[in-house]
């Protein structure tokens, strides 16, 4: 029996890939655990508030092929819950829907599509090359922190517009002024703001360690219904069912309108917003499992390079996804 011993070590070096597969499996079931079944379902909440919006005003406006992008959006999660092992979200890129929502006929799903394309093309060459990789320690946080401001002040803007008048999104026109009353009203709109603000707090976390179980299924709860209030009120005019799946039809108006008017203005707040900041914020929220920007890079990259062919939205990883993710009670790539 001894002597098996020194033969078993043996071919056990001599094939190291049995090794490092399992030592992959072992990964991926690690990152995949959920430490917490309620936690792990509110987190995975964290980031609907972001992408709901945002996938039915273009499904509405621009006539985006909602069960595709469904499909390869769930199938985007499942390897990034796996490979970082965070609450890392994928969300729709926010300028190119921006610009999709707001320009008009002139910017259809061809040159959604095409910007996504190109956006995807650039930062998987920076990530391949390890571009990315210098630009996230040459670049300073306070430049991040710029960038995101800025970015979600046009959007807080562009939202206060759509709240003041009522919208039809399937038309992309904006009609009376809303009414003060009723389902949709201002009123209502400007309780339910106040009372997200008011009970999510500062967005301060408390040390887990000093926190009991009765405070954590509180919070859970909480999280629930904040992230529920989040959601539309109303959706109308959307089919559901099986949809089929076309290979998106591309001229060279879409490529060069998609480039300009969507790649141009999503380049920097893709680069800054879902890639360093991700990374710059994993490390602060979990030591040890710091994300590489050349592997986030590459990852945002292969996504939009498959996906968009198909019409799937455009998307990216997000910081503000993370940290709501991580604030609802993400701590696994479960959610």
């Amino acid at each position: 029996m001894e002597s098996q011993n020194p033969q078993t070590s043996e071919n056990l070096d001599s094939n190291p890939t049995s090794l490092s597969l399992d030592n992959l499996v072992h990964r991926v079931k690690s990152n995949l655990v959920f430490r917490s079944k309620w936690a792990e379902l509110n987190g995975a909440m964290g980031d609907l508030g972001t992408y709901i919006p945002i996938v039915l005003a273009l499904t509405l406006a621009k006539d985006l092929n909602l069960g595709t992008t469904l499909i390869f959006t769930s199938v985007y999660n499942m390897p990034t819950g796996a490979i970082y092992g965070i609450p890392l979200p994928v969300q729709p890129m926010k300028s190119i829907a921006a610009v999709a929502i707001t320009d008009g006929p002139d910017f259809n799903i061809p040159e959604v599509m095409a910007s996504g394309i190109c956006t995807g093309a650039i930062l998987l060459v920076l990530g391949a090359t390890g571009l990315m990789q210098l630009v996230y320690k040459l670049i300073p946080l306070s430049v991040v922190r710029g960038i995101q401001l800025s970015q979600g002040l046009a959007f807080t803007m562009t939202a206060f517009k759509y709240i003041r008048k009522v919208q039809d999104f399937s038309k992309s026109k904006s009609k009376e002024n809303r009414h003060w009353v009723g389902l949709d009203g201002l009123i209502l709109a400007i309780v339910c703001t106040c009372f997200i603000i008011v009970i999510n707090g500062a967005g301060e976390e408390r040390n887990e360690r000093e926190t009991s179980n009765v405070d954590d299924e509180e919070r859970n709860m909480r999280s629930v219904v904040l992230a529920f209030i989040r959601k539309p009120a109303v959706v109308k005019d959307i089919k559901f069912g099986p949809s089929s799946m076309e290979v998106v039809q591309f001229t060279s108006h879409a490529w060069k309108q998609g480039f300009i008017k969507g790649t141009i203005p999503q380049l920097p707040l893709s680069i800054l917003n879902s890639v360093i900041a991700v990374c710059k914020l994993s490390s602060d929220l979990f030591p040890g499992k710091e994300s590489s920007a050349t592997s986030v890079s590459i990852t945002v990259g292969l996504m939009n390079l498959v996906g968009c062919w198909f019409g799937a939205i455009p998307c990216c990883h997000g910081a503000g996804g993370l940290a709501g993710q991580y604030k609802f009670g993400g701590r696994s790539g479960g959610d």
